[in-house]
């Protein structure tokens, strides 16, 4: 049960398809299709169904949760001997909503493993953190944005459409003719101007009802049946719902990229490595 054939394991769940999962671990379909047969012989459990799209069995689904946790301390253990006795600083920016979904405990963990390291965490709206970024602000950022590859030492973490997110029995009541309600961050947000520019190029009408720059306060305010707001599908709590309303607009995908400042420096590295790590499997679990 070695790190690969978790990785081939992970892959078919995320894609629901062997030779998409051949693409991301970057091996032949035959041989993600070998492994994933060596590994339900060794458990002696049938994982997958196989059919047009390739979904869990029950045994598959309990596996799953093990897969994330054992590839999880893996990666812990590969990251704290190969980058053991580092010392430094680092200046890191974050926006507020993934540091309240995903990475207060990821950053933990990385203080755990390299006490030695100073981090200076601060959250800020994507938009300001990548002008700060640029004046030298920050050692690395966390922001929401496309093309990472505009700058030398970006990377692309992941990527996924933005959707509109209600609560019902309230977006029951939504009408195209009708202002949409709509509780955004301030200015400047990228969720917010992506969801204002797609209701104004489909011309249909919007207010704002309620401003928060906590992803906390948006939440609080669509459950309190306030208005809906743009979300990340990862990001929405399981009390709200994605709204089904042919009226309206798609939104674009929203893509997280990490920018470093510099590609020299083993204790930026060693941070990317981790975050990645963690929150590739953070978010597809």
């Amino acid at each position: 049960m070695d790190e690969f054939t978790l990785r081939c394991f992970l892959a078919i769940v995320e894609t629901g398809s062997f030779t998409k999962a051949s693409q991301i671990v970057k091996r032949t379909q035959s041989a993600v299709t070998q492994q994933m047969g060596n590994l339900e012989k060794t458990l002696g459990k049938r994982l997958f169904e196989r059919g047009k799209q390739i979904r869990l069995t029950r045994d598959g689904e309990v596996f799953l949760s093990y897969a994330n946790k054992i590839l999880a301390l893996y990666l812990e253990v590969f990251d704290r001997f190969k980058y053991p006795e580092l010392e430094g600083e680092i200046r890191f920016g974050l926006p507020e909503d993934f540091a309240t979904m995903f990475l207060s405990d990821v950053l933990v963990d990385f203080s755990r493993l390299h006490p030695r390291i100073l981090l200076n965490v601060e959250c800020d709206l994507t938009l300001n953190l990548f002008d700060r970024f640029k004046k030298n602000a920050f050692d690395m950022v966390l922001v929401k944005m496309s093309r990472p590859e505009d700058f030398p030492n970006g990377v692309e973490v992941w990527s996924e459409p933005l959707e509109w997110i209600g609560k019902n029995p309230y977006i029951v009541s939504l009408e195209k003719k009708r202002p949409i309600p709509l509780v955004l961050s301030p200015q400047p947000c990228v969720y917010r101007s992506v969801a204002i520019e797609a209701l104004e190029r489909a011309g249909i009408p919007w207010r704002i009802v309620f401003t928060s720059p906590s992803y906390a306060g948006i939440i609080a305010a669509v459950k309190a049946g306030m208005g809906i707001t743009a979300l990340p599908r990862t990001m929405m709590p399981d009390t709200l719902e994605v709204i089904r309303k042919d009226f309206l607009p798609p939104l674009p995908d929203i893509h997280l990229s990490l920018l470093k400042q510099t590609d020299k420096n083993e204790c930026l590295q060693s941070l990317e490595d981790f975050l990645i790590k963690k929150l590739t499997s953070n978010i597809h679990s």
